[in-house]
């Protein structure tokens, strides 16, 4: 009974001796980020988008074209306006000259006509050409889809470089739990150790009862902390895997771990983030503004157009075949300052865009050297916890050796392995805040390579 319990405490106490953040980091993240990227909703509709987009472009190239269609109208009509034409009045007499001059009856009466206005039985089909020579407008809108494509793709990245970011936050933050169960399944078995001392001791009359009494009391308690921890894992990993886009309880694989190399920073790391996308975004906007500027501008030149109708018209369905060509030009002659106003709406539109340009460069300045003295902090606040651990751990021994021989008392004892556990908790902490701290850095300077 007593061979098991030993070994137990053994391999805990060499697991709390090792250092508890001396593990080396696989590319088992990496794995799980180009899965979110691939898997991810919110990527699959911004790329349906940007799929739209290019078609939104090949439509703009097909405006100088040529269009061909087919038209035909009917038409039925009873009653309106008419016109009497006498024409039997006009020709008769002298087709009755003709008839008694040369003996025949070649030149035959006629009757007066009655014309409608509105045509009866009549039918009109064609087929209609248009073609644009000069078209302006066509132009500019070419050119502003194809930079609207640049637009999307930028945000596609930014929509992927955000991605990344919570990804490797939700990862973390997962082990971070997971490491806080570690650190308390530590810290119930130095408790059992301690409660089957006090045992040993209360059936050698060298403790009260209450000893043992608090100390279970004290193994309820981390117990409850223990339970919490398991449910912050849970939910981190349900997280994890709503931005994987997988079943919310699949297993997340740990990796080979983190080692300190990975809680160092370098000040290389901060690169300058004029490749960020967000900057990509605003000067694809810059540009389309500065095409509709141009557009706007530009509005009296003139549009000229081709339009070529080749047909057949005539009443009860007889063939009546026509060809029909005109050149159609349209020129702004005066549009109340409508156009001047639209043109001075784009020039402050474009204005608008370069403060924006500046103000967001300042502010990922000044985001990058936040995150960048926060890594700082942080890393400071890890390599104090390294030594406090060592302490820690020869005070926890000491005491737990001066309790046996009966010169410390239990709340020594217990402060010592209260102050274990805690020192334990907030290393792990900071080590896990400085590659989130880190995460936000990449995400900041752009410097995460997408695949």
């Amino acid at each position: 009974m007593l061979r098991p319990i030993i070994l137990r405490v053994l391999t805990i106490v060499c697991a709390i001796a090792a250092p508890a953040l001396g593990w080396s980091q696989g590319g088992i993240l990496d794995v799980y980020i180009r899965q979110g990227i691939a898997s991810n909703h919110g990527l699959k509709e911004q790329h349906f988008l940007l799929g739209k987009n290019r078609l939104a472009l090949k439509e703009a190239k097909r405006l100088l074209m040529p269009e061909v269609g087919f038209g035909l109208t009917y038409t039925l009509a009873a009653g309106g306006r008419d016109i009497d034409f006498p024409v039997g009045d006009l020709l008769n007499p002298v087709y009755a000259t003709l008839n008694e001059q040369t003996g025949t009856n070649t030149f035959p009466q006629i009757n007066n006509e009655k014309i409608s206005f509105l045509p009866n039985n009549f039918y009109d089909a064609r087929l209609r050409l248009q073609q644009p020579i000069i078209n302006r407008d066509a132009h500019f809108f070419k050119k502003i889809k194809k930079e609207e494509i640049s637009l999307k793709e930028a945000e596609i990245q930014v929509f992927k470089r955000d991605l990344v970011k919570e990804i490797k936050t939700a990862y973390y933050r997962y082990r971070q739990a997971k490491e806080a169960i570690r650190i308390y399944d530590n810290a119930l078995a130095l408790l059992a150790e301690n409660l089957r001392v006090n045992e040993s001791l209360l059936r050698n009359d060298k403790v009260i009862p209450s000893v043992l009494i608090r100390v279970k009391s004290e193994i309820v308690n981390v117990e409850a902390q223990r339970n919490q921890a398991i449910a912050n894992a849970q939910n981190a990993a349900a997280f994890f895997n709503f931005l994987l886009n997988r079943d919310l309880e699949a297993e997340i694989e740990m990796g080979e771990g983190i080692v300190d190399a990975d809680l160092q920073f370098a000040e290389g790391e901060i690169n300058a983030a004029d490749k960020r996308e967000e900057l990509l975004q605003l000067g694809s906007a810059q540009t389309i503004n500065a095409l509709v500027l141009d557009l706007k501008k530009g509005y009296k030149v003139p549009k000229v157009g081709l339009q070529v109708d080749v047909g057949s018209q005539n009443f009860d369905f007889k063939y009546g075949g026509y060809v029909l060509a005109g050149v159609s030009v349209d020129v702004p002659v005066w549009t109340a300052n409508r156009n001047e106003l639209q043109a001075q709406q784009a020039a402050l539109d474009l204005k608008t865009i370069a403060e924006k340009m500046e103000d967001a460069k300042n502010r990922i300045a000044l985001e990058t050297r936040t995150i960048r003295n926060s890594i700082l902090a942080e890393i400071e606040t890890w390599r104090s916890y390294k030594a406090q651990k060592t302490s820690a751990q020869r005070q926890y021994d000491d005491t737990l050796r001066r309790y046996k021989e009966g010169v410390s008392n239990y709340l020594e004892l217990l402060d010592a392995r209260t102050q274990l556990t805690n020192v334990d908790l907030q290393r792990s902490l900071a080590a896990f805040n400085i590659l989130i701290k880190k995460a936000e850095l990449e995400r900041a300077t752009a410097s995460y390579r997408l695949p």
